[in-house]
């Protein structure tokens, strides 16, 4: 009989068969790098612990059936510590702050700024990747490898696949039924599997840009103009949306949060959507959403990409189209505006930049165009907002109402408490910005002004042991998915634009959603198009027909 693991008197390092090796990183990956697995895991199969190491064990002959087909030869160590080294860094995410990494999550990553993404990068981070990934890694590369000649190391690499192969469908078929239901029913439970879930969502994310290289850009609202109502007014209209930024409903006293953190909106003449919902959970998915003909259900990235949006549908119309960006791009949305999105930058303010720049930054820039503006003009302000985890950071000292606040990214170290008490002050200073933009327009006698305001998405706070956003839309919690919407128009734009306010005030508490923007935009400043959905347009039944 061979001893897999030897290592000679003379100190020579551990000698292991290429198998052997590869079960090992296989079982250290499973057992070590996978707790909220083990969590779904024995919660699904509640008593019957038999049952739930079966289907571990098909987990683990997975693990080791994908490993043995790509760790072949001299790219064995490459890939079994490219596959430490990620499952070192998503177990942190998914395990600790109760992030699933999925294709969402990736493109989320591959679209974000390294301003953004810094703040994730702490030290309890690190110190997880190099406990968990890097000092595993040293140790696969400081073993030797047992080679074998090239023929019966082939044979052998494909006896391992057809066994491990033969050994995961064996164990399902010990209780097929109720493997498959859970398989069916608890997409949460394979989702947490590192690294393979990861793994499988960049293949999804290939395969989704893959085929987003050759789509065909399909006309929308082609057919778009001014409407009668428009054409009377004599003054330019300037709609400013406010692409928001994680900010839950479930945190707006205009929503019955307890504390007042929109003390200033509730002094305006707005009105507040309660009742909101998101298309996604993060910003890549949420934010073209919200601006597509397409409704949430009919949705895809592929979609999104392939037809013009209500930026487009504007340009047609004769608007003037800015895109503003405090974030991390506009994710394609503006591709075609004739000027590229300006990226707000200390030139814009200094004094909101420290360094990075909070929302204030666009007052001064805002209130120079509305000074200036000629025709009519749509402005996209797209917020910071309340992007975590560096909540306090998302607001200036002098606005920090409730405390004591959690000052650092590694939530997990900061009480409940001082976590709300951050993410709150976020809140109050997009309610407090908000408002300065609603006077600043208002005070403005040049244009006939209104506002359109929206989160792309929600956050969660540590509810059920989860941080921040991007969870799968199917499982996530509605902190994720509730957000606070709110439309203001000047009595000029009401004039103008014969919107009887009472009316859109009367229909707030209906369920809304991301679905309703496309089309209430372009009903708010009397664009007609075919493209314009009347059952989603919340302002034009409130609009009053023109006389005679």
């Amino acid at each position: 009989m061979t001893i897999p693991l030897k290592a000679a008197a003379d100190g020579r390092r551990p000698e292991l068969s290429p198998f052997v090796l590869n079960a090992l990183v296989a079982t250290y990956l499973l057992a070590l790098c996978n707790a909220t697995f083990w969590g779904h895991l024995f919660r699904i199969f509640e008593g019957r612990t038999v049952t739930a190491l079966v289907f571990a064990g098909a987990v683990w002959a997975l693990m080791l059936l994908v490993i043995s087909t790509l760790a072949v030869r001299r790219a064995q160590k490459l890939v079994l510590v490219a596959l430490l080294m990620i499952a070192g860094v998503t177990s942190y995410y998914v395990d600790v702050l109760g992030v699933v990494v999925d294709r969402d999550m990736i493109q989320n990553a591959m679209t974000t700024t390294f301003a953004e993404s810094k703040h994730l990068i702490t030290l309890h981070f690190l110190g997880h990747v190099l406990a968990y990934g890097a000092i595993p890694s040293a140790l696969v590369l400081w073993v030797r490898i047992r080679r074998a000649p090239a023929l019966r190391a082939a044979g052998g690499a494909g006896l391992a696949v057809a066994v491990t192969a033969a050994m995961m469908v064996g164990l399902l078929f010990t209780n097929l039924k109720a493997y498959s239901t859970v398989l069916r029913a608890d997409k949460e439970l394979m989702g947490a599997v590192q690294p393979l879930a990861p793994m499988a969502g960049a293949l999804r994310y290939a395969k989704m840009m893959f085929k987003s290289t050759q789509i065909v850009l399909q006309p929308t609202g082609r057919d778009a103009q001014t409407g009668a109502t428009l054409a009377t007014v004599d003054k330019p209209v300037l709609m400013v949306i406010v692409a928001g930024e994680t900010g839950r409903a479930q945190n707006w006293s205009l929503g019955g949060y307890a504390r007042d953190t929109n003390a200033e909106l509730k002094k305006r003449d707005i009105v507040y959507y309660p009742d909101a919902t998101s298309c996604g959970t993060a910003t890549a998915t949420s934010l073209p959403c919200m601006f597509s003909p397409l409704t949430k259900d009919a949705y895809s990235y592929e979609g999104g990409l392939s037809n013009e949006n209500l930026l487009d549908v504007l340009m047609h119309a004769g608007f003037e189209v800015e895109w503003w960006d405090n974030n991390t791009g506009d994710k394609s949305v503006g591709d075609r505006l004739p000027v590229r999105p300006h990226v707000m930058t200390a030139e814009d303010g200094a004094e909101f930049c420290f360094p990075e720049c909070i929302d204030g930054v666009f007052l001064k820039r805002l209130q120079e165009k509305a000074d200036t503006i000629t025709k009519n003009t749509v402005i996209v302000l797209h917020q910071i907002g309340s992007h975590g985890p560096s909540y306090w950071l998302r607001y200036p000292a002098d606005r920090e109402l409730f405390k004591p606040a959690c000052k650092t990214p590694e939530l997990t170290e900061c009480s409940t408490e001082e976590i709300v008490n951050a993410y709150d002050n976020t809140i109050a200073y997009t309610d407090y910005f908000l408002a300065q933009v609603i006077d600043l327009l208002d005070a403005s006698d040049r244009v006939v002004p209104a506002l359109y305001y929206v989160s792309d998405h929600g956050e969660s706070l540590g509810e059920g042991g989860l941080y921040l956003h991007g969870t799968p839309y199917f499982m996530a919690p509605e902190h994720q998915t509730h957000v606070p919407m709110v439309l203001w128009m000047s009595g000029r734009f009401r004039d103008s634009l014969r919107i009887d306010p009472d009316c859109l005030k009367d229909k707030a508490a209906d369920p809304v959603s991301h679905d309703n923007m496309f089309s209430t935009v372009l009903g708010m400043v009397d664009v007609t198009t075919e493209a314009r959905d009347p059952a989603l347009d919340l302002a034009g039944t409130c609009r009053q027909a023109l006389a005679g």
